[in-house]
Formats: structure tokens, C-alpha cells, sequence
């Protein structure tokens, strides 16, 4: 396909998209911490502002979760110097961009060091399980700690301060070099400095500790400054004995105005709607577009090769999911570990068989977006975050999470709220982050956002992003023995489809391929926030009891890229019946492509042993939960697809649809 034309100022998607990739792993993999799920979306708007997200989970022991700075701790800095970079990080994000930024504030970009991180780490640790070699006693050195985000010192210090105020010697951090002004040491988001408020009595032990451990260390003032004229905790500034800042906490904190923006709802329709594709939607324009029924090969191997849904083993392969020998569940599954996996498990403590799940769920194809480039008519942020956490939700259930003990987080990316259109957009989304937590009873444990993520080309044209919401969710596993795969275990087995499938094709992948079939349903399939749950706490069920031999959720793509990818994860054939997908309707039969490619939400594909199958349908019919067994594996390597009405519709070999999902970003 031709690359199309970037705008001036802008990076090439793949080289951002490489670079990205070596950050992660390079850091990830130098501090020992797995890198164990993720995924990655493509849109055409994401061109002049790529989206990053970053998480880590840890374990706190419960006696340390919660500390305040007393008044006389020292604030102390542990790990990597002070310098200009990251210097208007938090304003460079924060902005919108133009084709002059990249120039402007290159000096705003952190200079990480992983081993700096990793050697502070473990100082950290030390203190904090720290045992008198004396008397045997164990403690904390420190009461309390943070770190040095958006900001760096301000921010950090300013909000462990909040309460007993601090007194902040700024010449005494140590500098990466000469020259910083008391403003720039402020201000600075220099990566891997931590501050801790450290009793008095402590500050020789930390200090042995870091000198162990060759991590710097510097007192930088003192918890506890009360102004003497009006007794109120205040941040006070030092450099070099002259004070240069001084404001009071309660001001601080509570004296912002806050403003009031104006929020309109729906957006107006788009002019004159062109549906645009991604990488695999350019490709197949310059093609004909395949017959419905006589071609469903040639659309089944375009999906699997869409960048949304092609293999992201380049990707996986480049990190360490090994490492501190607790992953359960990895990226990869199957005999030759080249299957999706839907989400990580991982073990955190060796010593027992709990465990935790990781998953995420990403729709920003479904936002409005979805409308103004005609690939839906009812586009909704609304509807795009239901089915994020609808999909976080039961990808977590398909490893074998417990829906009932799910933790989910958020991160709002969006365009500039001061349109209100935009603002909009973001309040749908914030209600559904509410419905879908109340439905799904998964409350919301952090989060974070970023609303400026627009660009303006050197002739004045405005980019947008799609809003986008990633939904991560945290699960638990009492039994990680009981975790399950997708990939296909063995022949016999049968494949159930659970959850209806409708015609709406609003958003779907199959029309970004710019393939359309006749008159389209062209409306996003709602998420059913009774049927979701629902769903997802029957097949955690069938899982718990062991009746589940693989499970994989049906999402990008719809239920055939889902069957296939099943069965080639697991070198074993199948046969499908298209003609057997359940609908809300079965007096109306699903058009063909809806059967196999609409991305109805909350649906689950199961595979079953014989000897499991009846006692699985008599608890999903006990329930209300809909299915239908619609496929056998078998001992062949192709997968085959019939429907009553047209016979034989798909007849491939797995390894040519192997191939085309491994083909598109073996970089």
C-alpha cells in the first residue's frame, strides 16, 4: 500500500511505534520486572499524537499502605540527580501540539536510568523491612513517601507537606551538573528521585544503606514549618540561606479556582463522512472487493493481518516475561507460544498457588470517531467505554479471574475539553465509568488522564485523536492450577459461542477493510449491562469447576478471527456451523458476514470435552445464559465454515491463516 502523506513535524508511525517499544523494554527489562500484558491499537488520528500507557502492579504488605511525614522528618532524596530535563514535562503534555514542537521542547523529555531505579528499588525495600542487627527489631525508616512525578520537588513535596508544612534547602539536591537556577531544581521532573520523610534518628542507617548500595542520598529540609505569624503549616524555600518561595498550605491546596466549562451533547453530524481505514484498509482498497459467501477465506485473512488484531509477537518477543519466575499465563500461548493470550497470570509470592490476573480493554474505534469517518451512525464515547470494560472484564474471565473480586483503573485520553463537544464526550464517558463499575461491580482503584491530544499541521488543519479510554482490570485467582488458555487443547472437543450476536456492524473491523457488505447495519451493538455480568459469572463458573478446556473472548474481528485464532494457537482443525450463532431473534437468521465478524459485546467461546458438555449447557441454561455449540475440533490442520443455506462457505489451512496473523508486524 502507499504510505500516506505525515503531516510536517511529525514521525513516521513505525519508527515511534519501534522506539516505543525499545523504551519499554529496555527500562522493564533492566529493573526485573515482567512485562506480562498489553496491546496496541491503530487509528489514523493517533498519526501526530501516538498514545503511550504504563502500568505497574506491586504488593504492599497492609501494615505499609498508608504514612504521613511527621513534623521534624528530614525530607530526604533518594536516587538519580537533578538537571533540566524534564523541565515543562507536565506543560509539553499538556498542550496541544504543532509542527514546531518537536524543536520547541525537546529539553521537556525525562532521561531515564533503569539502574539507578533498580538500585534505589531495593534501598527502599531494605528500609522498609529494615531489622536492627542490635536488637533484632524490624522497622521502617521512613514514614512516608512519594515520588517525584509532574512536577518533580513541587508537587511531591508540596503534597507530603500538605498538613505540617516543610522547609525545602533546594542547594543542598544534588545537581547533574552546574548552572540550575532554584527555579529549574524546583520544577525539574528529572526521573528516579523518590523523597521520603525519614525520623531524624533514622537518617544514619538510611544513609549506610544507600552507600551499600552506591544510591545518592540527600537531605533536602525539613517536615514540619509553621509560619510564626499565622501558625499555619507553609512551604518555605531555601537557596543558599536566602528564601526564595513561601506560600501557605491551605492556600496551596484549596485556594485554586476552579473553573467552570460548558459540556453540549450529541456532536453535529459530520459534512460529508469518509470512512477511513487503517494500514490493512489501504491495502485492500486497491483490490475488489470479495463476494459475500464464495470469498469468506479472503475477509477472514485480511482481519487476522489488520494491525488491530495481527499478531504482536515482534512486540512481545523483545520483553521479559520470565523474570521473577511468577508468570503463569503469558503474552503467548500454545504449543509453539504464537497464540493471543487474553490476559497475563502471574504468581506473586512462589510460596503460594493464589494469583492475580492482568487484562485491558481499549474501543476507541466506537467513539465518535467511529461516525464522523461514516464506519458508524451512532458513534459514542458512551458505548466505546462499556465496551472496554466489557472487554478488560471478560478477558480476565478467560484465564480464569473471578469476576466478582475485579479491580479496574482508567486512562482518559482525549482532545481538548474547552469544546464543549469534546467536554461532552468526555462526560458520556464518565458515565459510563460509572454504569459499567456499578453493573459489573468492579470498582475503580486509579486512573489518570491526558486532554490536549490534538495537533495542528503547518497549513492550520486540525487532528483530533479518538477519545480513547483504556480500561485495565486486576483480578484474583485463589488457584492459579485452575488458570485456562485459549489455544485449542484437543480434537473432539466441542466450541460454544456464549452470548448473542446481532447484525449491527457499527464500528466493525470488516468495514474498515473497506469492504461493505449490502446495506449494513451500520449501528455499534450496545453492551448489555444485565447480560455482561451475567455472561461473565456463568463461564468464570464453568472455569472454576475445570469444565473449561480453552476460553477466548470474541472482540476486534467477531467470532470467526476469534474461532481461528483458536484453533490454529492450538494446532487442531474445525469445523464451524455459522448458520447455528445465536441471535436475539432466531426467526430472523444473522446475514452471513454478521455471523462472522459482527464485535457484539460480552460474548465468550468456550471449547468443551464431552464429558464435560452437558454438565456446562444445563448451568448456562440455569442461568439464562444464551449459547450454542457451534463447531467441533477436529484432527485435521484446516478450518472449515458451512451454513445451512450455502453449504461449504471456508475451507483454509491453518498455517496460511497462521501466517496472515503473523505477517503484518513481523518487524
Amino acid at each position: 500500500s502507499t504510505p500516506l502523506p505525515l503531516p510536517q513535524g511529525v514521525i513516521p508511525p513505525r519508527r515511534t511505534l519501534q522506539r516505543v517499544v525499545d523504551g519499554v523494554r529496555d527500562y522493564g527489562n533492566r529493573m526485573g520486572i515482567p512485562t506480562l500484558n498489553g496491546a496496541v491499537h491503530f487509528h489514523p488520528d493517533f498519526v501526530a499524537n501516538p498514545l503511550v500507557f504504563a502500568g505497574c502492579v506491586g504488593l504492599i504488605p497492609l501494615d505499609k499502605c498508608f504514612g504521613e511525614p511527621q513534623p521534624g522528618d528530614r525530607i530526604v532524596i533518594l536516587g538519580g540527580a537533578t538537571g533540566r530535563d524534564g523541565i515543562h514535562g507536565a506543560t509539553f503534555s499538556s498542550a496541544e501540539l504543532t509542527d514546531t514542537h518537536a524543536d520547541e521542547f525537546a529539553h521537556a523529555v525525562q532521561i531515564g536510568n533503569a539502574i539507578t531505579q533498580k538500585k534505589t528499588l531495593d534501598v527502599i525495600l531494605q528500609a522498609r523491612d529494615y531489622t536492627d542487627p542490635t536488637t533484632g527489631e524490624q522497622t521502617c525508616l521512613f514514614n512516608a513517601i512519594s515520588d517525584c512525578g509532574a512536577g518533580g520537588f513541587s508537587s511531591a513535596i508540596g503534597e507530603m507537606g500538605e498538613k505540617v508544612g516543610a522547609r525545602v534547602t533546594l542547594d543542598t539536591a544534588p545537581l547533574k551538573y552546574d548552572g540550575l537556577t532554584y527555579t529549574e531544581v524546583w520544577i525539574s521532573e528529572a526521573q528516579e528521585r523518590m523523597p521520603l520523610a525519614v525520623p531524624p534518628q533514622h537518617i544514619d542507617t538510611l544513609k549506610a544503606l544507600c552507600d551499600a548500595e552506591d544510591v545518592p542520598f540527600c537531605d533536602l529540609g525539613e517536615f514540619g514549618y509553621t509560619d510564626p505569624e499565622t501558625d499555619t503549616p507553609t512551604l518555605q524555600l531555601l537557596w543558599h540561606g536566602t528564601e526564595v518561595g513561601k506560600l501557605a498550605m491551605p492556600f496551596m491546596h484549596d485556594g485554586i479556582p476552579t473553573p467552570t466549562r460548558q459540556a453540549a451533547w450529541p456532536p453535529p453530524a459530520p459534512a460529508t463522512p469518509q470512512a477511513r481505514g487503517c494500514v490493512a484498509a489501504a491495502r485492500s482498497a486497491q483490490t475488489q472487493p470479495p463476494t459475500p459467501g464464495s470469498d469468506l477465506q479472503t475477509l477472514l485473512l485480511q482481519l487476522l493481518a489488520h494491525p488491530n488484531l495481527a499478531s504482536k509477537h515482534w512486540i512481545i518477543r523483545q520483553y521479559d516475561h520470565e523474570v521473577q519466575a511468577g508468570s503463569v499465563v503469558k503474552p503467548l500461548v500454545g504449543p509453539a507460544q504464537d497464540g493471543p493470550s487474553d490476559a497475563a497470570v502471574l504468581r506473586p509470592k512462589l510460596d503460594s498457588a493464589a494469583a492475580i490476573t492482568l487484562s485491558n480493554g481499549l474501543a476507541p474505534h466506537l467513539s465518535e470517531k467511529a461516525t464522523a469517518t461514516g464506519l458508524a451512525i451512532n458513534g459514542d464515547s458512551y458505548q466505546a467505554t462499556l465496551h472496554a470494560i466489557d472487554e478488560a472484564v471478560r478477558n480476565a474471565v478467560c484465564v480464569g479471574a473471578d469476576p466478582n473480586r475485579l479491580a479496574i483503573l482508567d486512562n482518559f485520553c482525549w482532545p481538548r475539553c474547552d469544546d464543549p463537544y469534546q467536554l461532552g464526550s468526555l462526560v458520556r464517558a464518565a458515565e459510563a465509568c460509572y454504569d459499567g463499575a456499578l453493573a459489573y461491580q468492579a470498582p475503580f482503584v486509579s486512573g489518570k488522564d491526558s486532554l490536549s491530544n490534538q495537533f495542528t499541521t503547518e497549513d492550520g488543519k486540525l487532528i483530533t485523536i479518538p477519545p480513547t479510554l483504556l480500561i485495565t482490570a486486576l483480578g484474583y485467582m485463589p488457584d492459579a492450577t485452575k488458570a485456562v488458555t485459549m489455544d485449542a487443547k484437543a480434537p473432539g472437543h466441542t466450541l460454544l459461542l456464549v452470548g448473542h450476536t446481532t447484525a449491527h456492524l457499527g464500528g466493525a473491523h470488516l468495514l474498515e477493510l473497506g469492504f461493505s457488505p449490502d446495506n449494513p447495519d451500520r449501528r455499534i451493538p450496545p453492551v448489555d449491562l444485565t447480560a455482561g455480568p451475567r455472561h461473565a459469572a456463568a463461564v468464570a463458573h464453568l472455569i472454576g469447576q475445570r469444565l473449561v478446556a480453552a476460553a477466548h473472548d470474541c472482540s476486534e474481528g467477531g467470532f470467526l478471527p476469534a474461532a481461528a485464532e483458536m484453533a490454529f494457537a492450538g494446532r487442531i482443525g474445525l469445523d464451524l456451523n455459522l448458520s447455528a450463532v445465536p441471535t436475539p431473534d432466531p426467526a430472523n437468521p444473522l446475514p452471513l458476514l454478521a455471523a462472522a465478524f459482527a464485535e457484539s459485546p460480552s460474548r465468550y467461546l468456550l471449547e468443551i470435552a464431552p464429558d464435560h458438555l452437558d454438565a456446562a449447557l444445563k448451568h448456562l441454561e440455569s442461568q439464562g445464559v444464551p449459547y450454542a455449540p457451534l463447531g467441533t475440533f477436529t484432527d485435521t490442520s484446516t478450518l472449515t465454515a458451512r451454513t445451512d443455506s450455502l453449504g461449504r462457505v471456508l475451507d483454509t489451512p491453518l498455517d496460511t491463516l497462521r501466517q496472515a496473523w503473523l505477517g503484518t508486524l513481523d518487524w
